[in-house]
């Protein structure tokens, strides 16, 4: 911290701070704020809620407002809409559980503290009306059918008795399978949360709680409905003294799920995409190392015809896109069989132009009377390389390894060619194109896995950086 601290107070050799200073320091902030302002963005989403995204909700922190419980009901005097305040949180994000976490709850004791109304919207919407249909059709014998007619077509459903199987069931019994029939005037009730707001009464301006379905200060006006139910009409509340409480709340299940094979809608294992990604980057990279070391050994230390015909070559495939390449690569795949496996991925990107140039400009700095000093010796060509040029080259090649790791982590064109029809070979790139489908969109899970495949490279780069520069730096110097 002493060292972070004298560099960040250095002046222009003067004891105070000069015009230089001035543009210094700001040319170091605005970096540092293009730099981390985009990281920082992407690591605050990835703990906010799927609802919290979905509604563009610009807050920084990962918040959501307090929330009440608002229910439709059907009955049979028609169409029934009501507040319920004061609901567990485990309730109003019923839909965002997964199958442990409502097992976990207990379903029936807290159904069993409901009555009329309320007790029918919450059933509904913890999703107990089959099971309990399913009770009723086996403890009063009815029949099997009754299941099915809710997907059955008009003229299938005209040839039930409906009415007549239903007749002799008690009031209870026969309002629930009218509900899960749909039998007019029965509908599946529904219930969705919305936003607790405190705002004066248009009309007699006392503090009243509203619950509104969305909530912008920025607006005259909101719609809501009163929460104590002492009216059911929409009132238009003015934003003018109304206020809503937001609590911080970070969603780390957007983390866990998609580890741990959890993530709803989504048909890839992020945890396997993980392993994939650090086999191909591990192996690739010790391929590349060792091909193009022995490239740049041979390209210079030895004399031979075509030399810098083939060194040209090499270089001239830098200037190739490597999207003009894609097709032969893909047949070339295809071909060797390597199609839809991780050595689709690894091999033919094996050996690199830039890295077989890097290297060859550091080896040319190793002097020569070295390696005549061993082939006096009597060491072969392959001990010369091992045993001396490696250990001499290790700065270059520890560079050449980092990008290395940088460029194969980072890869998804090559993935897409080469295993994007095998699932179970599928990288970390190509695991966050799953995340987001033609009638479904999980961009919390998206996000979350997006900071997880940052941190290996983040990691990568940040301690092993001196040896880029080092590397780098010494390329080509005598």
């Amino acid at each position: 911290m002493t060292a972070v601290r004298d560099f960040l107070t250095r002046t222009h050799g003067r004891g105070r701070l000069s015009w230089v200073d001035w543009v210094t320091y700001a040319y170091l902030i605005f970096g540092f704020l293009i730099i981390f302002l985009p990281v920082s963005w992407i690591a605050l989403n990835s703990v906010k809620s799927s609802f919290q995204l979905e509604k563009q909700d610009l807050a920084l922190l990962p918040s959501d407002f307090v929330r009440v419980a608002r229910a439709t009901v059907y009955g049979p005097d028609g169409r029934e809409i009501f507040i319920m305040p004061d609901q567990p949180d485990w309730v109003l994000n019923w839909d965002d559980l997964s199958a442990e976490e409502r097992a976990a709850q207990d379903v029936e004791g807290y159904l069993a503290t409901l009555t009329g109304r309320g007790f029918y919207a919450m059933r509904s919407h913890l999703g107990q009306v089959p099971a309990l249909v399913r009770d009723v059709i086996a403890r009063e014998n009815l029949p099997d059918w009754l299941l099915r007619y809710p997907s059955m077509n008009a003229a299938a459903r005209a040839e039930r008795d409906v009415a007549g199987v239903l007749a002799p069931l008690d009031p209870e019994d026969r309002r629930l399978l009218s509900e899960f029939l749909g039998i007019d005037p029965f509908e599946p009730n529904r219930l969705v949360t919305q936003i607790l707001v405190t705002a004066p009464d248009p009309e007699t301006g006392e503090m009243t709680e509203w619950a509104a379905p969305s909530f912008d200060p920025n607006r005259e006006i909101f719609p809501a409905r009163r929460v104590d139910n002492s009216s059911d009409e929409v009132v238009r509340v003015p934003t003018e003294g109304a206020s809503a409480e937001r609590v911080v709340d970070a969603s780390w299940g957007n983390y866990f799920e998609p580890l741990t094979g959890r993530a709803f809608g989504v048909n890839v294992d992020f945890a396997s995409c993980f392993t994939n990604s650090v086999l191909v980057t591990v192996i690739a990279t010790l391929l590349t190392l060792l091909i193009n070391s022995m490239a740049a050994f041979a390209l210079s230390k030895y004399v031979f015809r075509g030399q810098a015909f083939f060194f040209i070559a090499i270089l001239a495939t830098l200037m190739v896109p490597p999207t003009i390449t894609l097709v032969g690569v893909f047949k070339a795949i295809n071909a060797t069989g390597l199609s839809g496996s991780i050595w689709g991925v690894i091999i033919p990107g094996a050996a690199t132009p830039a890295g077989v140039f890097l290297l060859r400009q550091y080896m040319l700095t190793i002097p020569d009377e070295l390696i005549e000093a061993a082939r006096m010796d009597a060491a072969s060509e392959w001990k010369i390389y091992w045993r001396i040029i490696l250990p001499l080259a290790l700065p270059a090649l520890a560079a050449l390894g980092i990008l290395s790791v940088i460029w194969r982590w980072n890869d998804l064109i090559l993935p897409m060619v080469a295993i994007a029809t095998t699932k179970e070979a599928y990288t970390i790139q190509l695991c966050l194109l799953e995340f987001r489908g033609e009638h479904l969109s999980q961009e919390h899970y998206r996000l979350a896995m997006t900071v997880v495949s940052l941190i290996p490279t983040t990691l990568v780069f940040v301690f092993l950086q001196k040896y880029i520069t080092t590397g780098i730096a010494n390329t080509g110097g005598k």
